[in-house]
C-alpha cells in the first residue's frame, strides 16, 4: 500500500515537471512572446513637431533664426554633471528631478553637446534669442501648438500632420543602452508649409531697435504707402516666448498685442473731419478761437487752454484747435462724418490671417451723437470712439495713398520650404476710393504744415520732409497721484512730397513720457531712409 502511494506521488510529480518543460518550450518557441518582449526593451522619444517657419517680404526667415538643440539623457552616464551647464534653469530642474530615472529621456539644450559624449540632435527653433515681430507671430504651448497670434491663426497650416523626428533605444531592465546598440534616430516626413509674410526683416529690426531705445509701453506700424502692406509691426512691453507663464499676471500686459487692440485716439481723428470738409466744400471755413467753446452748457478747451485766434483749416490742423473741428463737425453734421470714417475703416475689423484680426473699435451710432455735446466730443475724437492703430495707420495711408483705402494686409503666401515654392497666394484687400485724389494731395499739404510749423515739429526726419498729425487722448484712468493717464499717438507718412511709408506710434497709458510719439516717429523715419540708401 505505501509503495503505492510512493508510485503515486512520483508520477504526478513527474506529470507536473513535463507540463511545466512543455509550456516552458511552448513559449520559448512562440514569436509574439519574443517580439513583445523585444518591444519593451525598445524606448522611443518624440523631439518637438516639425512646423513651418515665418519669412519676410524678400523671402529672408523671421523665426528659426537659431537652433537648439536635444540631449539624450541615459541612466548611469552622469547626465545631471555632464549637461547641467547647457540646460536652462527648466532643464536644471529637470535634470535634478529625473537624476535616478530607469530610462532614456530627451532635454533640451542650449548647444550641441555631442563633444561630451552624450548623443545629441538638432532642432528647428521657433524664435531666436531676440524674437522678433513676436506679438504678431505669436507663441507655442508646451505641445508645440500655435496658441496666440498668427502661430495659432495659421497654425493647421504651419503644423500639417504634427509628424515627429525619434529616437529609439534598445534598453535593459535598468534603462540603460543594450550593449552593442545605438539609439537610431528616424526622421519623420513633413506635410507643412512656410508662411511669407509683408513684414521687411530690416524694417522689423530697425523699428524694433527705435522702439527699445525710446517707449515703455505703445506700438509702432510701418505700411508701404502703394499696397498697404506692413512692413514692421511692433508691441511693447515684449514678452519671453519660452517663458509664456512668467508673463501672464505681469504688469503691462506683455501679451497684448496693442496694434491691433482699440483705444481713445484723440486729434489723430481730426483729419477725417477734413477730409469730409474738403469733399463737402467747407475748406473756407474760419472760425474765432478763445480757447474753449461752449455747447450746450459744456466747456470743451484746446491743448492747455491756448487761445488760437482766427483760425482756418490749416491753422486748426497745425494748432490741433478743437473748437474749429466741433465747429466743422457742426456744420457737417454727425452723418457726414459717421460716413466718412466708415469710409476710412473706423469701426471695421481688420482680417490678418485665419481667425486673427484687429478689433472692431467703436464707431457711434448717429443716434448717440445727437446730443451736440456728443458730436463735438466726437468731433475732435474724444468720447466714444476708439480705434486701433492698424486702422489709423490705414486711414493715413488712404491720404497718403491719393484718396484710395485699402485694408492693411500681413500675409503673402504659403511656401514649400524646401523648394521655395509658392503654394497658395492670399489676395490683397480690395481698394477702394474713400475721398478724391484732389482731396488727399491737399490733405497731404495740410499735415506736411504740421509737421513744418505746427503741434508736430518734433516729427520732422533729420534727412527727409515728412506729413502727420498728433494725438493726445483722455482715458478717463488715473495714476494713485490723481494725474490722468493719456494715449499719446503720432500717425503720418514720409517723404511728404511722395510718400512711400506710413508710420503710426502709439504711447499708451503715459503720463509724461522720456520722448514724445512725434519724436519716435522722426527716429523711425530717419531709420527708414537709411536703410534706403
Amino acid at each position: 500500500m505505501q509503495v503505492r502511494r510512493l508510485a503515486a506521488v512520483y508520477a504526478a510529480l513527474l506529470a507536473g515537471f513535463t507540463v511545466v518543460l512543455c509550456r516552458l518550450y511552448l513559449t520559448a518557441s512562440n514569436t509574439g512572446y519574443a517580439a513583445r518582449a523585444a518591444d519593451q526593451s525598445a524606448v522611443t522619444l518624440g523631439l518637438p513637431a516639425r512646423r513651418g517657419g515665418f519669412y519676410d517680404c524678400s523671402g529672408l526667415p523671421l523665426t528659426g533664426l537659431e537652433e537648439t538643440w536635444y540631449a539624450l539623457c541615459l541612466p548611469g552616464e552622469d547626465s545631471y554633471v555632464r549637461l547641467y551647464d547647457a540646460a536652462g534653469p527648466a532643464g536644471q530642474a529637470a535634470l535634478y528631478q529625473r537624476r535616478n530615472a530607469a530610462s532614456p529621456f530627451l532635454l533640451k539644450v542650449s548647444r550641441d553637446v555631442s563633444g561630451l559624449g552624450v548623443y545629441a540632435y538638432p532642432a528647428s527653433r521657433r524664435y531666436c534669442a531676440v524674437p522678433l515681430c513676436q506679438h504678431l507671430i505669436g507663441y507655442l504651448d508646451g505641445e508645440g501648438r500655435g496658441v496666440a497670434g498668427l502661430e495659432a491663426a495659421l497654425d493647421p497650416v504651419l503644423a500639417g500632420s504634427g509628424s515627429q523626428d525619434t529616437v529609439t533605444c534598445t534598453v535593459t531592465g535598468q534603462g540603460r543602452l543594450v550593449e552593442g546598440t545605438q539609439p537610431v534616430y528616424t526622421p519623420a516626413s513633413f506635410d507643412g508649409a512656410g508662411v511669407q509674410l509683408t513684414i521687411s526683416r530690416p524694417v522689423q529690426r530697425a523699428a524694433e531697435a527705435v522702439a527699445a531705445e525710446t517707449m515703455t509701453s505703445g506700438c509702432i506700424l510701418v505700411l508701404d504707402v502703394d499696397t498697404a502692406q506692413v512692413r514692421a509691426s511692433v508691441s511693447l512691453p515684449g514678452y519671453d516666448p519660452d517663458n509664456i507663464a512668467a508673463s501672464l499676471d505681469e504688469a503691462g500686459s506683455p501679451l497684448l498685442d496693442r496694434t491691433l487692440a482699440a483705444y481713445a485716439v484723440g486729434s489723430v481723428f481730426k483729419p477725417v473731419l477734413a477730409a469730409a470738409a474738403l469733399e463737402a466744400g467747407l475748406d473756407g471755413l474760419t472760425v474765432e478761437c478763445p480757447g474753449y467753446t461752449v455747447v450746450d452748457g459744456q466747456v470743451f478747451r484746446c491743448a492747455s487752454g491756448t487761445a488760437h485766434g482766427t483760425v482756418d483749416l490749416a491753422a486748426a490742423l497745425k494748432k490741433s484747435c478743437n473748437g474749429y473741428f466741433i465747429r466743422l463737425g457742426q456744420e457737417l453734421g454727425a452723418e457726414t462724418v459717421l460716413e466718412a470714417a466708415r469710409r476710412l475703416g473706423f469701426g471695421q475689423r481688420v482680417r490678418v490671417a485665419g481667425t486673427l484680426q484687429g478689433a472692431a473699435g467703436v464707431l457711434p451710432e448717429a443716434e448717440s451723437l445727437t446730443p451736440a455735446g456728443q458730436l463735438a466730443n466726437f468731433s475732435f475724437g474724444q468720447g466714444q470712439l476708439l480705434a486701433t492703430p492698424l486702422q489709423v495707420a490705414a486711414m493715413m495711408n488712404a491720404i497718403a495713398a491719393d484718396g484710395v483705402y485699402r485694408a492693411p494686409s500681413f500675409v503673402l503666401h504659403t511656401l514649400d520650404e524646401a523648394t521655395g515654392a509658392v503654394l497658395e497666394s492670399y489676395p490683397p484687400p480690395a481698394a477702394r476710393q474713400a475721398f478724391s485724389a484732389s482731396t488727399a494731395r491737399r490733405l497731404q499739404q495740410l499735415l506736411a504744415g504740421v509737421v513744418a510749423e505746427g503741434t508736430g515739429r518734433e516729427a520732422a526726419p533729420l534727412f527727409v520732409d515728412a506729413a502727420g498729425k498728433t494725438g493726445t487722448a483722455q482715458t478717463g484712468q488715473f495714476t494713485p497721484g490723481g494725474e490722468e493717464k493719456m494715449n499719446l499717438w503720432f500717425a503720418g507718412f514720409f517723404p511728404a512730397s511722395d510718400p512711400e511709408y506710413t508710420v503710426v506710434v502709439l504711447q499708451d497709458g503715459q503720463t509724461g513720457p522720456e520722448h514724445s510719439s512725434a519724436a519716435i516717429f522722426a527716429q523711425v523715419c530717419q531709420a527708414l531712409w537709411l536703410l534706403q540708401q
